[in-house]
């Protein structure tokens, strides 16, 4: 099992004449002022929750876009903040965006063009030519940072998720000798798919500016190797997940992100999460033989909220004797609300909500409780300890991090996972209760079995998780990556067996 004194060594033996740049959309820190002080608070999501820890174990600099009410009291003259603020282990240099930027980048070609093309949710992309201008201009603006931080110096620069797909052509049109990599965090699209993105060839182009590109999955690997087969010029070597295109070789490997086992787990022994179980508790009535579900997701229409509400009231009309006793808490911050398809995601929950709490609710008792934002971390881990299952109905996922997150703050071996089949994580999550979020009657039957299932097996199936996320976690994900950024280094020619050995 892999720790971060691990990774901290591996790369001081191996890596420490290079500078570590790290390159995301979103920053690992916001600021803003509590009671005359400035605090700096993680924003959710699973990319931030997995990057900050390698940098914490790794040293160097995270660029990415502000967007914290206060950051720029916490800059110094060059925008750089060192983060923690209460240990600083790394650098974090931010750069502002126009709104107009913002809104072709990020809410237009982004998350109406890119993030349903990748996503198997049925959500129309919408492709506009001045969103996609605005996704060039604002990933040249990230490559002029990043080499302005490059500096004279040798440099890896890890580069993160769908938002800067274009940045390591642009990188390295500047920096030829930079070792560059990229990790995708969600799903890549079959081929028949890409092709309804109008610059698909560009995308791919870009993409091929790195010496590493990882996904999570196999999968996702052959797809995107076959894409660039079929679209590009270029030699593609399937077997070893090797691109030859215009002299430059691509290593493409899978790397299923993770998260710190280890940090979830002490949390979730802390008296901080015992005294949070103990107010949920009465909240919940689960001192009075109430029984506590659990969903936590930020709303997006890929997570199938929908899905999973209908099938708590599925569950209710074919079990009766849970009404008045199964409270399901949907908890996580909505997201994009000014982006039509998710301001309309938030009415339909919202609708199903009341019309299931209407159908069933019965004195102080209602069904479904609906907590539309984020809350502390000590809040989470509370409530994950305390739901006797945690429904996660991906309709098509990445990997999904809350699921992993469930298992790591159950510190009592108990509690069930009932787990899409379309995410990630259910290659890895076997013990999980694996179901189609379509089939409302299959799902309805999965929290029946959650339920109804002896301790024994619970807890072996639990056990069973949580070693292999503990095995299996952020520095051992991180590490596979750097040994191959290593391999990236050597000769093209010399790169192809080692690098298939790692």
């Amino acid at each position: 099992m892999w720790t971060g004194d691990d990774l901290q060594r591996l790369v001081g033996r191996e890596l420490s004449e290079y500078r570590l740049i790290v390159v995301s959309n979103r920053q690992p820190y916001a600021f803003r002022m509590e009671n005359g002080n400035l605090v700096g608070e993680m924003p959710p999501g699973g990319l931030t929750a997995a990057i900050d820890p390698l940098m914490r174990a790794c040293g160097g600099t995270w660029i990415a876009q502000s967007n914290g009410d206060s950051d720029h009291l916490a800059m110094d003259a060059d925008g750089r903040i060192a983060v923690p603020l209460d240990s600083p282990a790394y650098r974090l240099r931010l750069m502002d965006l126009t709104e107009a930027e913002n809104d072709g980048y990020y809410y237009g070609f982004s998350n109406q063009g890119l993030w349903p093309l990748c996503h198997v949710a049925y959500t129309e992309p919408i492709f506009d030519t001045q969103d996609y201008e605005a996704y060039k201009s604002v990933n040249r603006k990230f490559a002029n940072l990043v080499v302005d931080e490059i500096g004279d110096g040798p440099a890896i620069v890890l580069i993160q998720d769908y938002h800067l797909a274009l940045l390591p052509r642009y990188i390295r049109q500047v920096c030829e000798d930079v070792i560059i990599g990229q990790f995708w965090h969600i799903p890549w699209p079959n081929t028949d798919i890409l092709r309804i993105c109008p610059w698909q060839e560009e995308i791919l182009d870009g993409m091929l500016g790195h010496d590493l590109l990882g996904f999570h999955l196999s999968s996702d690997c052959d797809k995107f190797l076959d894409a660039v087969a079929r679209n590009l010029n270029a030699q593609v070597d399937s077997q070893f997940g090797l691109v030859d295109y215009q002299d430059e070789m691509t290593l493409v490997r899978p790397f299923p992100i993770s998260i710190d086992f280890d940090s979830l787990d002490a949390e979730a022994r802390t008296a901080e999460v015992e005294s949070e179980m103990a107010r949920l508790s009465q909240e919940f009535g689960l001192d009075t033989g109430r029984i506590l579900g659990l969903g936590i997701d930020r709303q997006d229409y890929t997570k199938g909220i929908p899905h999973r509400l209908r099938a708590v009231e599925r569950f209710l009309e074919k079990w009766p004797e849970y009404q008045g006793k199964l409270v399901f808490l949907q908890a996580g911050a909505t997201s994009r609300t000014n982006i039509n398809s998710y301001m309309q995601l938030t009415i339909d929950i919202e609708s199903i909500v009341n019309r299931i709490n209407e159908r069933f609710g019965d004195g102080d008792w209602q069904p479904i409780a609906y907590w539309p934002t984020s809350f502390p971390s000590a809040t989470f881990s509370a409530l994950r300890r305390l739901a006797s299952f945690c429904a996660e109905s991906s309709l098509h996922d990445g990997m999904n991090l809350v699921a992993k997150e469930y298992v790591a703050s159950r510190v009592d071996e108990d509690g069930v996972l009932i787990l899409s089949a379309f995410a990630g994580a259910a290659q890895e999550l076997s013990s999980s209760i694996i179901i189609n979020p379509y089939a409302s009657e299959q799902f309805a039957d999965a929290i029946h079995q959650a339920l109804t299932m002896s301790d024994d097996e619970r807890r072996l199936r639990m056990r069973h998780m949580r070693s292999i996320v503990q095995q299996n976690n952020i520095y051992n994900w991180a590490g596979r990556i750097m040994m191959n950024l290593m391999q990236a280094s050597t000769p093209d020619h010399a790169r192809l067996p080692a690098a298939q050995a790692i």
